[in-house]
């Protein structure tokens, strides 16, 4: 049997566009050992992959510079015999521990994240406004360089589609109802709604006699929601009492549907089938990072010159005011809640 690393260490949301491929990637070839290289925190994404699916969790900065690529090559090569490395990361840190395999003679693949068609889509003059690839289709490519062919037919990470309600029914009960969940709250400012907005939406949804789960980590996103969950009937804050990625995950699946950002929950839904309306600023929904299997019907969003400016969203806004979350109305949202 052929053993294949697979390397994706950050971010959570870019490992778990990594899961509808790695589990193709084992069903249609159950020849191959599947190992999969990333953070420890990660595991319950892969927790019910096929068996040929093999979890390797590291603390990667443990592992910097050259010295650091070395020792964790031997790490990796003193419990498996490397056949051939996905890289689907192609950041300096993993380029080391891919010339450490290289330099033993195994084929390495790389991931090619299309750079220039990227410029071209986030430069403010003569923006080229054109959908790029998905994410997926640059990972599977990357599978195809080494030889390797298969196509995607991912549903969820869960057997029975959704997870398990018995963990966690202790925590949110019984189901009754519409469940939607709303993840205001993403890495940088540029993918955030104002707070107002926000507020709008969860109002509206509580009007609906919907019940909402607010997803919400650390204090500073906790200070900004609490009050919601406060004072609007239906509005919850359960995150703390679930303990983690492996609770969110099982929550996520109940969902009718979430209301996220450009940002990690609409990725976590996607790995368990669960809608999304997506909400854009100053990323796009054409730099191929709509979560896998969802609808660009609904991805709510505002035309203006300057968008996309930004692949990943850590820029800065040229005009200071992020006009367009600014422009995006609790409405707009609403609307596609059905």
């Amino acid at each position: 049997m052929k053993n294949i690393l697979v390397i994706r260490y950050t971010a959570i949301g870019d490992v778990a566009l990594t899961v509808p491929v790695i589990e193709s990637l084992a069903e249609s070839h159950p020849q191959y050992n599947i190992i999969v290289l990333t953070q420890p925190q990660f595991a319950p994404l892969f927790e019910f992959m096929p068996g040929n699916v093999t979890f390797m969790g590291v603390k990667h900065k443990e592992y910097n510079g050259f010295g650091g690529a070395r020792r964790l090559y031997k790490k990796i090569t003193s419990k498996y015999k490397i056949d051939a490395v996905a890289d689907l990361h192609g950041k300096l840190r993993t380029l080391l521990l891919d010339l450490m395999f290289k330099l033993h003679f195994v084929k390495v693949s790389v991931v090619r994240k299309e750079r220039r068609k990227r410029n071209q889509l986030i430069r403010l003059h003569n923006k080229k406004l054109e959908q790029l690839r998905p994410i997926t289709e640059l990972y599977v490519r990357t599978f195809n360089r080494l030889g390797i062919d298969f196509d995607i037919h991912f549903k969820s990470i869960y057997p029975e589609i959704k997870g398990n309600m018995k963990e966690i029914d202790q925590i949110v009960g019984e189901k009754n109802g519409k469940w939607i969940g709303v993840a205001p709250f993403a890495s940088s400012e540029g993918k955030i709604l104002p707070a107002s907005t926000t507020e709008k939406v969860i109002a509206g949804l509580s009007q609906r006699g919907y019940r909402i789960f607010i997803f919400a980590f650390g204090e500073k996103e906790l200070a900004v929601a609490r009050p919601w969950a406060e004072k609007y009937t239906g509005a919850e804050l359960v995150t703390k009492e679930l303990g983690g990625l492996k609770g969110e995950l099982n929550l996520i699946s109940h969902l009718d549907m979430l209301i996220g950002m450009d940002s990690s929950n609409m990725h976590l839904a996607s790995c368990v089938g669960t809608p999304v309306v997506s909400v854009w600023g100053a990323t796009h929904p054409y730099t191929g990072f709509l979560g896998y299997k969802q609808s660009i019907n609904n991805a709510v969003q505002v035309d203006l010159p300057c968008r996309p400016c930004t692949i990943k969203g850590n820029r800065k806004c040229r005009y200071g005011d992020y006009r367009c979350m600014a422009n995006i109305s609790a409405e707009d949202i609403l609307n596609k809640i059905k």
